[in-house]
């Protein structure tokens, strides 16, 4: 098996073009759990919210007691945003949903 066969490219909104590599596990684990908790419509959940809901979801051998959950939950969401799977509404503090 190569060695990048456990990975997965994502983008970001805030850097467009720019794309990075990462664990696939992982970022399907914290997808799912995301657009699991993610509303429909605005406003959404803040990111706060989100990761409140999100952390029970998480598989506890790749996110032990909710280690690394902030930053890739930061991935997935730009991730997502780029793809145009979900919007943020720009409020303090931001806040996300699934877009319709």
């Amino acid at each position: 098996m190569a060695p990048e066969a456990g990975k997965i490219e994502i983008e970001n909104i805030v850097s467009p073009g720019h794309k990075h590599r990462v664990d696939r596990v992982k970022y399907e684990a914290m997808r799912d759990a995301l657009l699991a908790v993610l509303p429909r419509a605005a406003p959404g959940l803040s990111v706060a919210e989100a990761k409140e809901r999100l952390l029970p979801l998480l598989p506890q051998n790749l996110f032990p007691a909710g280690a690394k959950a902030g930053w890739w939950l930061k991935a997935v969401q730009l991730d997502l945003e780029a793809k145009g799977t979900i919007a943020r509404v720009a409020s303090k503090p931001l806040r996300l949903h699934k877009k319709a």
